[in-house]
Formats: structure tokens, C-alpha cells, sequence
């Protein structure tokens, strides 16, 4: 073991970039790299809480060496049951991609498999498809919309942005962690995926949005099961897509405004299918 990276008892101590560190680092900027590793990073109170309460795999707890351990990071090492690493704050402030604020945690968590399986159907099923977006930002905002409005989970198509890129992790607020998001190729595997639900008894209804569309939103019954379909941010939806919705609807809207953002279309969408459905 060379002298940038050593082990006292149960923790690794890194003090200067070596290749370890290097790994990690590359996490936060390359895409694939994370899929190669199969890991992404995450860090804040409540991300590294609840990956690990919701049992994502966490490879490795970083920490700051040089500062004493808060009982919440204390305990987050005792429960991760992930190796331990001590990390220089110089160091540890570039895994975190800050300037000024060094983390007390960061965690390295394995990527989930892309398997559809992953999201729950049942009567009140309610998700929704982002259709090639290109902010990270953007996906991270709307998980965190589906998260809080009992989504089920959250299907990317296309050429998109990665949901595991660092500003999707910290748009979601923890919610990447709490709600399932799959990858997935082409509109045509979803849309196969929703004909075997239907035929095992759950009738999904795919719902597309655009500013074009058939009827408001407020018109389109949303109380049965639900996919709910998010076109591209500058693009809107691919032809595919709009061959496949049963049904295209369209978000009223005012002033000079030309268009809403995708992630706020599809808040306001799923703000819609809560309130049919009775719920606050």
C-alpha cells in the first residue's frame, strides 16, 4: 500500500489524491465512469439517510478527517455497514464539488439496475415518463415533485441526461433515493411494459403533454392508473411518444410566457391527477 493511502484498524485514511480518490472524484463529472464503477456519490442529511434507510447499497462513507464526527454521522457509519473512510478536507470539499463548504459525510451508493419491475402498478398507480431530457437539474426537480405527490416512480427515455449526475442528486433533495427512476432506450420498451400490465389487470392510461393537446388538463380523467408522459424541454415529445399516449393533454397558461419548464408541466400534471383523486 503506498503512503497516500493507508489503513488503521477498520478505516482508510487518504491524505493526497492517488487513485483511489481519482476514481471518486470522476464520479462527479463522467458519466461513464459511473455506469463502468456502477456507483454514483451523494451527500446531505437527508440523501445519505434515507439511501440508507431505504437499504441502497453504500459502498463507502467519506469523512473529514479532521473534524469530530456528529452523532448523526456517527451513526450513519454504524448503520451503512460500509467502509470507512477518513479523508482530508481539501479532498473531501472536491468530492463534494463546493468551494467553500467541506461535507461531513459523503457517500458512495451502487447504481440500481435499469429493470422496469422496479415500479410498483397498483389501482392508483401514478407515474411519469421524461421523454429525452437534457437538464440533470430538470430530472432531479421532478423527482422530487413525484416524490412528494406519491408518485411510483420515474421512466427516462431517449438520449437523456443522467439521473445519477451530481445536479440531478442535489435538484431531487434525497428524493433519487426514495422513488424508483429507470433508464430506459426507447419509447417502444415502456409502451411494451404498459401493454403487460394491462393485460395482467392494471389498465394504465398513457396521458402526453404538450401545449397542442386535445383537451386541458383538468378535463382528462386521471383516476385510474396513470403514466403520465414529459416531452423533451426544448423539443417536446418525439413522434413516438405522441403515437403512443391515448391521450395528449394541455396545460392552460397566461402572460408572455411562452411554455412552462418540463419539470413544472409535469408538477402541475401530478398536482392535477392528486387533486381527482381526493387527495391534499
Amino acid at each position: 500500500m503506498s503512503g497516500l493511502e493507508r489503513s488503521v484498524g477498520d478505516v482508510l485514511r487518504i491524505s493526497r489524491p492517488n487513485a483511489r480518490f481519482q476514481q471518486w472524484e470522476a464520479l462527479l463529472r463522467n458519466r461513464n465512469k459511473r455506469q463502468r464503477a456502477g456507483e454514483f456519490l451523494v451527500q446531505g442529511v437527508r440523501p445519505i439517510s434515507l439511501a440508507v434507510e431505504r437499504g441502497w447499497p453504500v459502498r463507502a462513507l467519506i469523512y473529514d478527517a479532521q473534524r469530530p464526527l456528529s452523532r448523526w454521522a456517527s451513526g450513519m457509519l454504524e448503520r451503512a455497514g460500509a467502509e470507512r473512510v477518513a479523508m482530508a478536507p481539501a479532498l473531501l470539499r472536491e468530492l463534494s464539488g463546493k468551494e467553500q463548504e467541506v461535507p461531513e459525510l459523503v457517500a458512495v451508493v451502487a447504481l440500481p439496475d435499469d429493470d422496469l419491475g422496479r415500479i410498483a402498478v397498483g389501482p392508483s398507480f401514478l407515474g411519469v415518463v421524461f421523454d429525452r431530457p437534457t437538464g440533470p437539474g430538470n430530472i432531479g426537480t421532478l423527482v422530487r415533485s413525484l416524490d412528494a405527490f406519491g408518485g411510483a416512480g420515474l421512466i427516462v427515455t431517449g438520449h437523456a441526461a443522467d439521473p445519477y449526475d451530481p445536479k440531478a442528486v442535489r435538484a431531487s433533495t434525497g428524493s433519487l433515493l426514495a422513488v424508483p427512476v429507470v433508464r430506459v432506450r426507447s419509447h417502444r420498451e415502456v409502451l411494451d411494459w404498459v401493454r403487460r400490465e394491462r393485460a395482467a389487470g392494471r389498465p394504465i392510461t398513457v396521458v402526453g403533454t404538450d401545449e397542442n393537446g386535445s383537451a386541458d388538463i383538468a378535463e382528462v380523467d386521471l383516476t385510474g392508473p396513470v403514466l403520465l408522459v414529459i416531452g423533451n424541454e426544448t423539443a417536446g415529445l418525439s413522434a413516438g411518444w405522441r403515437e403512443g399516449c391515448d391521450t395528449m393533454a394541455r396545460i392552460p397558461i397566461g402572460g408572455a410566457a411562452s411554455s412552462l419548464n418540463a419539470a413544472s408541466a409535469a408538477t402541475v400534471a401530478l398536482y392535477e391527477a392528486v387533486r381527482q383523486r381526493g387527495r391534499p
